[in-house]
Parts: C-alpha cells; sequence; structure tokens
C-alpha cells in the first residue's frame, strides 16, 4: 500500500510540474538568449543591479502595479534603459494609460526589440532593450492615436533622465 502511495505521489508531482511548463515565458527565454551588443555575465547584471532591476531586466519580471515612481513622471526628458542607459522612450509619448506602469505609444528609433512570449496561457509581446537584451514590459493594441500601441513598461527598467525630449 505505501509503496502504491509513493508511486502515485511521484506520477502527480511529475504531472504537476509538467503542467506548469506554461508559467515559463519559453520564448521570451529563447529571445533572452540572443547576442546582443552589451553581454555580461550574470555574476556583473547582479553587481551592477538592485535586486528589483535584475529580477526584471535579466529574468523577466513584472514590478507590481502602481509601485514605479516613474508613473507621476511629468518633466519632458527621455526614459533610459535602467541596464545599460541606451534612450528608450520620449516623455512626449509618455501617457497615463491607468493601468499602473509607465505608458509609451512609440518606443524611440532602434531602440527596442520584441518577442513572442506565451505565458501565463497568454500570448504577449515582450518588449526588451535592442542593446543589452533587458526585459522591459510588454506591447499591446490598445493605445492611444497615433499608433494604437500601448508600450506597458515595468519604472524599474527605466531610468528617468529630464531634459530635452529628445536624444541627442
Amino acid at each position: 500500500m505505501t509503496d502504491r502511495r509513493k508511486v502515485l505521489a511521484v506520477i502527480a508531482a511529475g504531472g504537476a510540474l509538467g503542467g506548469a511548463r506554461w508559467l515559463w515565458p519559453q520564448d521570451a527565454a529563447a529571445a533572452a538568449k540572443k547576442t546582443f551588443e552589451i553581454e555580461k555575465s550574470d555574476a556583473e547584471w547582479r553587481a551592477q543591479l538592485t535586486p528589483a532591476q535584475y529580477y526584471v531586466l535579466r529574468q523577466h519580471g513584472t514590478e507590481r502595479a502602481g509601485t514605479s515612481a516613474l508613473n507621476a513622471e511629468k518633466r519632458a526628458g527621455i526614459y533610459a534603459c535602467a541596464g545599460c542607459d541606451l534612450p528608450l522612450f520620449s516623455s512626449e509619448t509618455k501617457y497615463e494609460s491607468g493601468t499602473g506602469w509607465p505608458s509609451f505609444y512609440r518606443p524611440l528609433p532602434d531602440a527596442v526589440g520584441t518577442s513572442v512570449d506565451r505565458s501565463f496561457l497568454m500570448t504577449r509581446t515582450e518588449v526588451h532593450c535592442r542593446r543589452c537584451g533587458g526585459h522591459l514590459g510588454h506591447v499591446f493594441d490598445d493605445g492611444p492615436k497615433p499608433t494604437g500601441l500601448r508600450y506597458c513598461m515595468n519604472g524599474v527598467a527605466l531610468k528617468f533622465v529630464p531634459g530635452p525630449s529628445s536624444p541627442s
């Protein structure tokens, strides 16, 4: 009887682990394995970034909605990658989406890349920094004109640089 329970427990555990594969962003993880202009070891990224930045940028995490100080940022300037300082978004394209994350309707030219993210039983378009590959957030097609896009970004993945709203 005990052996039968152990066998059933092992089968159940294996099924649960196999069934949990939908939690891991398979396609986004594959995109993270691409080579980028800036390549660093895991130890180098951990030394450079805060734990929250590392979780989002390098592990494809998501910060809790409404926690970023950048949600309330209204000054003119540029939003750059917190991992490599690449200018990503202009304050001119930022808008209040009501989602709790900084949102933009257009990135700067040649700033971001995208990949398919099939985690959590849905298909989304993941957005990453084109230079270091850091995960920034996702883009959706429910944004305002002129693009109709909503780049929903993790504030911890960005750093705000006040000043002109176009990179020099």
